[in-house]
């Protein structure tokens, strides 16, 4: 969901941010949140968090982790530039339906997190993924934050229609207690 003022704008999906130019053509570098980084530009016009038309991409490379973006209008650097911080959304009903045990961040954000064992473990606030996987925040009634490991084992079942999700967390995760290793931990190929 985008913000339009003080206004939610529903429909809309982030699939990328502009984080910059590259070279002196008017060139996007567009850090993608698409599964494949490409599709940043596949699902037709762009909109801001208004739900403003803004354009569409012309992916033409990669570099560093970003997709290299062309847009009509976009010539030169200082164009590129005054884009940067641009969040990129599209119109969710463009996007293909996720599949069985798949979700989109934006599905995630707004459930309840409940412990595995009974209790409420707070609200989901966001969706992160730095490249080890997907890692869910958690804000707790206190306005603290838990992150979460989104993995089958630490987040055994997620109820969209129910507006939740359950979390069984490794030990010492909400305790702040560290488990000591076991001497199974380590490489297992040393012999």
């Amino acid at each position: 969901m985008a913000i339009e003022g003080d206004k939610p704008v529903s429909g809309l999906v982030c699939v990328g941010i502009i984080v910059g130019a590259r070279g002196l053509g008017g060139d996007l570098r567009i850090k993608s949140f698409t599964m494949d980084p490409d599709d940043v530009a596949a699902y037709g016009p762009l909109c801001d968090e208004t739900g403003k038309p803004m354009f569409e991409l012309r992916v033409v490379g990669h570099a560093k982790g970003n997709v290299i973006a062309r847009v009509a209008g976009v010539n030169n650097r200082d164009a590129a530039e005054a884009l940067k911080s641009r969040r990129l959304y599209v119109l969710r009903t463009a996007l293909p339906d996720a599949g069985e045990e798949e979700y989109y961040h934006d599905d995630l954000v707004g459930l309840r997190a409940r412990l595995v064992g009974g209790g409420e473990l707070g609200t989901v606030r966001a969706v992160h993924d730095f490249g080890a996987g997907a890692v869910v925040e958690i804000e707790d009634e206190a306005g603290g934050a838990v992150m979460v490991p989104f993995t089958r084992a630490a987040v055994p079942e997620v109820d969209l229609a129910g507006g939740s999700m359950v979390v069984d967390p490794q030990p010492g995760l909400l305790d702040g207690s560290e488990t000591p290793p076991t001497e199974a931990a380590g490489n297992e190929n040393e012999a």
